[in-house]
């Protein structure tokens, strides 16, 4: 395309005609299925909103008016959204329509008890992610038929992001189910936010897995998952936490909507940069022989040794025999990885590569953290009448924040790169981690919703 000439911009009909050029350029990618997909958000949006237009106040129809947008952006963005979207959909009014008003038919309903009510279908999610995993990491290792295996670990993925997605949708209407008080958005305490976690973590893996056209990455980040997945077990067998609870008047605000989906996002891409750093690290330590030097390896044992050493006192019969495989498990997981670190350096893509997605997670989830701490701010001077108290919460959630400020400033100003980088990143994790569950665990405050 030619460039205009400055004599062509100076004429305000000329530079019109010129803007118009460049907007229909960026429509005119969309392709049919794009329109009708926009068609199809938009109808199901207005729908909505003239439904139930009364039922909620100012902010939440504000809310809803702006996911209608934002829904096209992202399915225009990365079209397999599209596809997501739309069976998430027809699977939650599916199960919606089974129900027909009554909670009770959870149990009698074939579909519902064993698919899509919330409970079985985040079952469904963890057994997948699971799954998943073993089939990410026997991609590794097996030559033959690998790209094969690496497909079903993608799709099986994609699959378990579905009924993820589809249980957060039912369980928010199981929840008006049982009450019109009782009713919420599910991300009001532990169990609904560490779902919340491993489908957005995986989401986001999906689409730098398609971006750059390598699964040897999803053996690595899957195991940030699974972990999770092994906890949300654990959580919901020790405390019955999957049982839906009333807000705290403290949570019964439209703010919760935005504050914790925004934050979790930046939990999601940072612990996803954290496993990419850690396969840096088993890249660039491939051919070392001296056990000092594997360092990454001995951190990952303390870290997926951590679950069971700090929750294997359960008062549940027989919950020490979980942790105990747990620990198994990732014994096995980082003996694996230490015998085989050649070939999955052999696996993985570039440093380059590696770098790249490390930096952009970051940035992505920097980006969503802040305005999660912004709005977080916004809601305690609603809810407690001041923007900032130092409760511990908020006390971690600024060292979290200033950790990857902090990072991102010394990559954009200094060049920092590889293993520096990397390491930074994956400390970041513990960091992230302590903000995330720690708080929960250890301290008290305005925040504790979600206990141990």
């Amino acid at each position: 395309m030619s460039i205009p000439s400055p004599s062509t911009l100076s004429d305000p009909s000329q530079a019109s005609f010129h803007t118009q050029r460049l907007d229909l350029g960026y429509f005119a990618k969309r392709n049919l299925r794009d329109w009708a997909f926009a068609l199809v958000v938009l109808v199901a949006g207005l729908f909505t909103f003239g439904r139930y237009f009364s039922a909620m106040d100012v902010y939440e129809q504000g809310i809803l008016l702006g996911v209608i947008p934002s829904a096209i952006a992202l399915g225009w963005f990365w079209r397999p959204l599209q596809n997501l979207m739309l069976v998430v959909a027809a699977l939650s009014l599916g199960a919606i329509f089974l129900y027909q008003g009554d909670l009770g038919r959870a149990e009698t309903v074939f579909w519902l008890k064993y698919f899509l009510s919330s409970q079985s279908a985040i079952l469904w999610m963890s057994m997948l992610f699971f799954i998943s995993t073993v089939f990410y990491w026997l991609g590794v290792f097996i030559h033959e038929k690998a790209q094969g295996i690496e497909n079903v670990a993608s799709r099986l993925l994609w699959v378990a992001v579905t009924l993820a997605l589809v249980g957060t949708m039912v369980r928010w209407y199981e929840s008006y189910l049982l009450g019109a008080d009782i009713g919420h958005i599910p991300v009001s305490n532990l169990y609904e936010v560490f779902v919340l976690f491993c489908w957005l973590t995986a989401a986001f893996y999906l689409y730098f897995e398609a971006q750059y056209q390598t699964r040897a990455l999803g053996a690595f980040v899957m195991l940030v998952v699974s972990a999770a997945v092994g906890f949300l077990l654990w959580y919901t067998l020790v405390r019955q936490a999957h049982e839906i609870q009333p807000l705290v008047p403290a949570l019964k605000s439209w703010w919760m909507k935005l504050h914790v989906p925004a934050n979790f996002i930046g939990y999601g891409t940072f612990a996803l940069a954290a496993m990419v750093a850690f396969a840096y690290l088993i890249k660039q330590q491939a051919t070392e022989t001296r056990w000092y030097k594997l360092a990454p390896l001995w951190l990952l044992g303390v870290v997926l040794c951590f679950e069971p050493i700090i929750f294997r006192k359960s008062a549940v019969a027989g919950m020490s025999d979980y942790w105990a495989v747990y620990f198994g498990i990732s014994a096995l997981i980082v003996a694996g990885i230490l015998l085989g670190r050649k070939r999955l350096s052999a696996k993985l893509p570039s440093f380059e590569v590696l770098d790249d997605v490390m930096y952009k997670s970051i940035a992505v989830g920097f980006a969503f953290f802040t305005i999660a701490t912004v709005l977080g701010a916004l809601w305690a001077a609603e809810a407690w009448g001041g923007y900032w108290s130092w409760d511990p919460k908020e006390t971690w959630a600024l060292i979290v924040w200033l950790n990857y400020a902090a990072w991102l400033h010394m990559r954009l100003m200094k060049g920092l790169r590889g293993t520096v980088a990397a390491w930074w990143a994956l400390a970041g994790l513990g960091v992230t981690t302590f903000a995330f569950i720690g708080v929960n665990m250890f301290l008290s405050g305005l925040h504790s919703y979600g206990t141990l």
